[in-house]
């Protein structure tokens, strides 16, 4: 029977922990990479929601699309790259809830105003017929 090289396990080993050193650092490199995408979306979509219209229309629903962009940077620098990249998601949808929102009461503020001036219209109408 041969016996091995006394180097051979050694060397294996530590072939071994290289490895596993390179495969836990590619791996942790690959989640911080992961993480920089829905971060970046998440921060455009609060940045496009946060106009004065839907501060003062959907303020409720920003503050939470903020609220959740805030907690995933936190979550970045804490390293816990799948909450951060969950909360990136979310506050982009909120952010997204947010203008909808905004856009709702805004339309239906135009149409309040439409009724308004058709039945002064109506009014003015009716009253001149009248004379």
């Amino acid at each position: 029977m041969k016996t091995p090289h006394p180097i051979s396990r050694p060397a294996a080993a530590l072939s071994t922990a290289l490895l596993a050193a390179l495969l836990t650092t590619t791996a942790a490199y690959a989640s911080e990479r992961a993480s920089a995408e829905p971060m970046a979306v998440a921060e455009a979509a609060v940045q496009h929601a946060s106009t004065s219209g839907t501060r003062e229309s959907a303020a409720a629903e920003l503050k939470i699309a903020e609220d959740k962009l805030a907690s995933a940077r936190s979550a970045v620098t804490a390293r816990h790259y799948e909450r951060a990249n969950q909360l990136a998601a979310e506050a982009g949808v909120d952010a997204q809830v947010a203008e909808l929102t905004a856009q709702s009461v805004r339309s239906h503020k135009a149409a309040q105003e439409s009724q308004d001036a058709a039945r002064a219209l109506d009014e003015e109408l009716a009253r001149k017929a009248t004379r």
